[in-house]
C-alpha cells in the first residue's frame, strides 16, 4: 500500500474529527476570500465610477453624502445650487471643464440624471444602438437600466420622485422617450437614466423660468492644473455658498468606515483559521501516538524515517488542501449570494465570478500554515525508536 492509500485510510477511519479539521479551516479560509473580494471590487468600483473626477461642488451638507448622491447615485443630494453660481464658477481659471448634473427623480429605481453632452465624455459612454437624445423629454438609458427594465428605442415611461422602486409615476404628464442605449461602461452610468438639463427643468417646472431661477444638483470638476488641488476647494467653500467636496478623500473615508468592520471580521478569519490549524496539530499528535505500533511495524518491514515523516506529512498537508480549496469555493459562493442580495439599480454588484490575485497569497498562506503544523508531529515521527515502540505496551 503506498504511504498516500495509508494517509488516506488513516483519515477515512476518523470521518467526523476529519470532516470537523476541514470544515473550520474552511470557513476561515472562506471568510478571508469574501472579505477579499467584496474589499477590492468595492475599491475598484470606488475608482472607476470617481475616474476623471478631481473635485464635486453643490449644496453645503455632508460632504460624503454629497459624492456619494453625484458620483455613485447611492444617496439623495444635499439639494440643488443656482444654474448662474456654477455658470460662474466654471469661468474660473482653476476649472478645466465642469459637467452639470440635475438629480431627483427616478425611473424603477434607476436615477434620471439632467445632464449635457460632456457627461457621456467624462465617462467614456458611447451608444449601442439609437441616438442621444437633441430635444427635450428625450432620454438615453445605462445598459444596466435597459436589461432591467426591458425597455428599448422607442419605449416611453414617466419618472417618479426619489430613489423608489415602486413603477407608480408621479409625472405621469411628462413622459420620456428612449432615444437611444448605452453600451457597458461598468461604472454607475450602466445604472442610470440621462436626459437633457432642460428635461428635468421642464419636468419639476422650471423650463420657461429665466435662467437666474434655474437650479442644478452639482457640478462635476476637472482641475485645469495641479495648484488647482489646494486653491479651488477652499476658495468654494471659503467664499461661496456653495460646498466642494474631493472624490478620492472621501471614498478613502468611506472605505475607512467600512474598513473596522472588515478588519475586525478579518481577525476572525485568521484566529479562526489559527485555530483550525492548532487542532490538526493535536490531531496528528495524537494519533501519532495511538499509531506507535504500527509505525514501528512500518520501521521493521524497512519504511525508512523520512518516509514515516511522509506519511504524517501527507495525512496534515490532506487536510489543510481540502479546506483550503473549499474554502476558496465557499468565499466565492458567499460572493455571488451576498452580490445576489446587494442586486440592485442603487447598489454596487458584488460578483463571486472573478479571481484577485490575492487569493493565491492565501491558498500559499495556508499551505505554509499547514507545513508548520505538520513539522513538529513529522519530526517526533522522525526519531521514534522501532525497537522501543514495540517493548511498550
Amino acid at each position: 500500500m503506498s504511504l498516500a492509500r495509508l494517509a488516506g485510510s488513516y483519515l477515512a477511519a476518523r470521518p467526523l474529527l476529519t470532516l470537523l479539521h476541514v470544515i473550520l479551516l474552511a470557513l476561515g479560509m472562506a471568510t478571508l476570500v469574501f472579505l477579499l473580494l467584496f474589499t477590492s471590487q468595492a475599491q475598484q468600483r470606488l475608482e472607476r465610477d470617481a475616474k476623471g473626477i478631481d473635485l464635486v461642488v453643490g449644496a453645503k451638507g455632508s460632504p460624503l453624502q454629497l459624492i456619494l448622491s453625484a458620483i455613485y447615485h447611492a444617496d439623495i443630494p444635499t439639494g440643488n445650487i443656482r444654474l448662474e453660481d456654477a455658470q460662474a464658477l466654471e469661468k474660473n481659471r482653476l476649472v478645466a471643464s465642469a459637467v452639470p448634473v440635475s438629480l431627483g427623480d427616478s425611473f424603477r429605481g434607476h436615477r434620471i440624471v439632467g445632464t449635457d453632452g460632456r457627461f457621456f465624455t467624462l465617462y467614456g459612454a458611447k451608444l449601442e444602438r439609437g441616438t442621444m437624445f437633441a430635444g427635450e423629454m428625450e432620454a438615453v438609458l445605462g445598459s444596466e437600466t435597459a436589461r432591467r427594465t426591458g425597455f428599448d428605442v422607442g419605449a416611453t415611461f414617466a419618472g417618479a420622485h426619489g430613489l423608489a422602486q415602486a413603477s407608480t409615476s408621479e409625472h405621469a404628464d411628462h413622459p420620456y422617450k428612449v432615444t437611444g442605449v448605452l453600451a457597458p461602461t461598468g461604472t454607475a452610468v450602466d445604472r442610470l437614466v440621462l436626459t437633457s438639463l432642460e428635461s428635468v427643468w421642464e419636468v419639476h417646472g422650471g423650463h420657461g423660468a429665466p435662467a437666474a431661477g434655474r437650479e442644478i444638483t452639482a457640478l462635476l470638476v476637472r482641475y485645469a492644473s495641479p495648484i488647482a488641488a489646494l486653491q479651488l476647494p477652499r476658495f468654494v467653500n471659503a467664499t461661496t455658498s456653495l460646498q466642494a467636496a474631493s472624490p478620492a478623500y472621501e471614498a478613502a473615508r468611506l472605505m475607512n468606515l467600512v474598513g473596522a468592520g472588515v478588519d475586525t471580521l478579518r481577525v476572525f478569519a485568521l484566529v479562526l483559521m489559527a485555530g483550525a490549524a492548532l487542532s490538526v496539530f493535536i490531531a496528528l499528535t495524537t494519533a501519532l501516538e495511538e499509531r506507535r505500533q504500527d509505525l514501528a511495524l512500518l520501521r521493521v518491514l524497512g519504511a525508512r524515517p523520512s518516509a514515516l515523516v511522509a506519511l504524517v506529512a501527507a495525512e496534515g498537508m490532506t487536510l489543510v488542501v481540502a479546506g483550503a480549496i473549499l474554502g476558496l469555493i465557499l468565499g466565492h459562493g458567499a460572493a455571488q449570494w451576498f452580490g445576489s442580495l446587494l442586486a440592485g439599480p442603487e447598489r454596487w454588484p458584488v460578483t463571486g465570478w472573478a479571481w484577485e490575485s490575492g487569493e493565491a497569497w492565501l491558498l500559499l498562506g495556508a499551505l505554509l500554515l499547514g507545513a508548520v503544523t505538520c513539522l513538529l508531529p513529522a519530526y517526533l515521527a522522525y526519531r521514534r525508536d522501532p525497537a522501543a515502540l514495540l517493548l511498550r505496551r
